[in-house]
C-alpha cells in the first residue's frame, strides 16, 4: 500500500558545546514543522508525535511504520558564538535510504531567512519524491527584528513544553523578557497567554487574574497578526472556559483550523467542541485527522478515548486510557474518565479508593468526592449516596467549589432526580458555566435525554451562529486542459534530446526553469497528468541510460556503479533500489542475463 504524501521532522540534535542550547535546536525543528504544515497536500506529523522519538534512536523503518509516513527528515544544529551550522538529511522511511542532504553555515541573526530556506528546500525535495503539491514562494516570515527577543521566546516555549507549573512559571519570565525587547512580538504574547491559562487551570495562579491577563495578550496578538491560527485557538479556549460561550468558541476554533488544517491543537479542540454538542460526524472527522498526523500524542489518545466513551464503547475507551496512563500516570483527566468507564461497565468496586492509590497532589479533591458519589449511586447504596451528595452540595456553594458543583448534574441524573437536574442546568445556563457545556451531553446523563426538557436546553446550550458557507469556486488548474499535452510533449522531447537527467544535481526547479515553467506547474504535470513523481520520472530515464551503456562493449572497463554514475545516479543505494523497482532484478542479475 503506497504511503500518503507525508513527512515527519524528527527533533534536530543539539551539537553545540552547551546543553543549554537545546532550546535552539528544538525551536528550529518546530519552525520547520510549522512551515511545512502550511503546504496544502503535504501531511506533516505534528510536533508532539515527532518529539516522542527524541533521544530514542530507533530504526528509521520503525518510526516510519508507527507514524505511517513516507519521508523522514533528521538534522542537527551547532551554535558557536554568532554562527550556526544546520545540517539536514531526507530519508525514505520504508527503505531507510538517504535521498538528500545539505549543510548551511549562517549567522544567528539571519535565523528566519535560514529557516525559510531550509523549509523551502525540504519541501522541494519532498515533492520530487512524493508527487505534486503547490509550494508558496515563502513559508516563514520574520516574527521580529530582534534576535534576542526571538531567543527568549524559544526559551519560553522550551520550558512551557515541559507541562508542569514550575517550568511554566519560568516560561512566563522568558516571554516577558522577549516582550520587553519587542512588545509587538505576537508569538511571545500568545506564549505568555498559553502559560497563564495553564497556570490558572492547574491552580498555580489565581484563576480570574491569570485569565484576564491572558485575554489582554490574546487580543493584542490578534491586532498584530490576525492570521496566526494559535491566536484564534487560544481565543476559543478563552471564550469557552471564561465566558461559557459555545457559539463563539466554535467559530474561533474553526478559524484556527481554516488558517492551518494541520494544526493539532485546533483539531483537538474541535473534536472536543463537536463531541460535547453531540455532533459526532464533525468530531470524528477531526479525530481522524489527529490519528493521522498526531497519533502518539497523549491529547490525541485522550480525545480518542473520550470519543469512544461518548459512543458507549466503554471497554475500548478503557483500553486506550490504560495505555496512556502507563506512559503518563499524572494524566488527571484520563484517571477521571477511566473511573467513568469502570462505572458504566458495572465495575464500581474497582473505583473504590481509586484516587488514594495515585501519587499525592495530582488529583483535585472535588473530582475524588464527585466520583465517590457516583460510585455509591451506581451501586444503589442510597444511604452513602445521599451522605456524599450532601457534602458535594455544601462544597459546591463555596467560591472554590466549581469542581464539586460540576458533578451534581451527573449524580442527579443517575439518581433519576430530573427536576433537580434541570434546575441545576437552568442555573448554570444563567451563569454561562463551561462545566454545563462540558457535561450536558455526557453519557452519564443518558437518563435525562428522554425528558422533553432535555432537547429544549440542548438547543440553547449548543446554539451556533453560522455565517455564509457558500461553496468556494473550483480551483483553477495550473495548466489549461488544452495545453496539457503540449507541455507533456515538450517535457518528453527535452528529456530525450537534452538528457538533463545525466546531471546528478538535477532538481525539479532546475528542470522547470529550463522548460520555461513554474516548478508548481511542472510538478502538477508530472504527478497529475503523467502519473509519476519527479524522482520516478528522472530515475526511469537514468535506468534506461544505464541499460544502454551496459550493453555497449566500449564501456566494458566500467564497473556497475561507474555506469550508474555515468547515467546520472549519485548514490549506489538509490541506484540499486530504483533499478530493482524498474526491472525486478538487481543490476548484477540483469547484466548476467544479457
Amino acid at each position: 500500500m503506497p504511503k500518503p504524501k507525508s513527512i515527519v521532522v524528527l527533533p534536530f540534535a543539539n551539537l553545540s558545546t552547551s546543553n543549554e542550547n537545546e532550546f535552539f535546536s528544538d525551536g528550529i525543528t518546530e519552525e520547520i514543522i510549522n512551515a511545512l504544515t502550511r503546504i496544502p497536500g503535504l501531511r506533516v506529523t505534528s510536533r508532539t508525535s515527532s518529539f516522542y522519538f527524541k533521544n530514542k534512536h530507533l530504526p528509521v523503518t520503525n518510526i516510519g511504520q508507527q507514524l505511517n509516513v513516507a519521508l523522514l527528515l533528521e538534522g542537527s544544529v551547532r551554535l558557536a558564538g554568532d554562527q550556526m551550522r544546520i545540517t539536514a538529511q531526507l530519508i525514505d522511511a520504508a527503505e531507510d535510504v538517504h535521498l538528500w542532504s545539505e549543510t548551511w553555515d549562517r549567522k544567528v541573526d539571519h535565523i528566519f531567512d535560514i529557516q525559510d530556506e531550509v523549509s523551502l528546500l525540504v519541501a522541494d525535495k519532498a515533492r520530487e519524491f512524493l508527487g505534486h503539491f503547490d509550494i508558496q514562494a515563502q513559508l516563514i516570515n520574520p516574527q521580529t527584528q530582534s534576535y534576542q527577543a526571538y531567543e527568549w521566546y524559544l526559551k519560553g516555549r522550551f520550558y512551557f513544553r515541559k507541562w508542569n507549573p514550575e517550568d511554566a512559571q519560568k516560561s512566563v519570565t522568558c516571554f516577558e523578557q522577549a516582550l520587553k525587547l519587542d512588545p509587538h512580538h505576537a508569538e511571545s504574547l500568545l506564549g505568555l497567554a498559553d502559560a497563564l491559562g495553564f497556570l490558572a487551570t492547574t491552580g498555580a495562579m489565581e484563576h480570574a487574574t491569570a485569565w484576564q491577563r491572558a485575554e489582554v495578550c490574546i487580543n493584542q496578538a490578534l491586532v498584530i497578526n490576525h492570521q496566526l491560527p494559535e491566536a484564534h485557538y487560544q481565543r476559543s479556549n478563552l471564550l469557552f472556559f471564561t465566558q461559557g460561550n459555545y457559539s463563539m468558541a466554535v467559530q474561533a476554533a474553526v478559524q484556527a483550523h481554516k488558517l492551518n488544517p494541520n494544526y493539532a491543537e485546533a483539531n483537538q479542540h474541535l473534536t472536543f467542541l463537536y463531541l460535547i454538542a453531540g455532533n459526532n460526524i464533525e468530531a470524528k472527522a477531526h479525530l481522524d485527522q489527529l490519528l493521522m498526523f498526531d497519533p502518539l500524542s497523549q491529547e490525541t489518545r485522550f480525545f480518542h478515548a473520550f470519543f469512544l466513551y461518548q459512543q458507549h464503547h466503554f471497554a475500548q475507551s478503557l483500553d486506550i486510557l490504560n495505555q496512556s496512563l502507563q506512559t503518563n500516570q499524572l494524566n488527571v483527566p484520563a484517571h477521571t474518565l477511566k473511573c467513568y468507564c469502570l462505572l458504566k461497565l458495572g465495575r464500581a468496586d474497582e473505583v473504590k479508593g481509586y484516587f488514594d492509590e495515585l501519587p499525592p497532589g495530582i488529583m483535585v479533591e472535588g473530582d475524588k468526592l464527585g466520583v465517590e458519589a457516583l460510585r455509591y449511586a451506581f451501586r444503589q447504596d442510597t444511604t452513602n449516596t445521599y451522605r456524599v451528595l450532601k457534602a458535594l452540595e455544601e462544597r459546591a456553594k463555596l467560591p472554590a467549589g466549581f469542581r464539586e458543583n460540576s458533578f451534581l448534574l451527573f449524580v442527579y441524573a443517575v439518581l433519576h432526580q430530573t427536576d433537580k437536574a434541570f434546575a441545576w442546568v437552568s442555573a448554570e445556563l444563567e451563569k454561562k458555566s463551561p462545566f454545563l457545556l462540558m457535561h450536558y451531553s455526557d453519557v452519564m446523563v443518558d437518563d435525562l435525554k428522554t425528558d422533553p426538557r432535555y432537547e429544549v436546553f440542548r438547543k440553547k446550550i449548543y446554539a451556533v451562529k453560522t455565517g455564509n458557507n457558500a461553496d468556494k469556486p473550483p480551483k483553477k488548474p495550473l495548466i489549461a486542459e488544452a495545453e496539457v499535452e503540449e507541455y507533456a510533449q515538450k517535457l518528453r522531447m527535452y528529456l530525450i534530446n537534452e538528457k538533463p537527467y545525466l546531471d546528478n544535481n538535477l532538481s525539479l526547479k532546475l528542470l522547470a526553469k529550463a522548460l520555461g515553467m513554474h516548478a508548481n506547474q511542472l510538478s502538477w504535470l508530472i504527478n497529475e497528468k503523467m502519473g509519476e513523481n519527479f524522482n520516478q520520472l528522472i530515475n526511469s530515464y537514468r535506468v534506461q541510460q544505464f541499460k544502454q551503456l551496459a550493453q555497449n562493449p566500449a564501456n566494458a572497463h566500467l564497473s556497475i556503479i561507474g555506469l550508474a554514475f555515468e547515467s546520472g545516479f549519485n548514490s549506489k543505494t538509490v541506484f540499486n533500489t530504483y533499478f530493482k523497482k524498474e526491472t525486478g532484478l538487481t543490476p548484477k542479475q540483469w547484466i548476467k542475463a544479457l
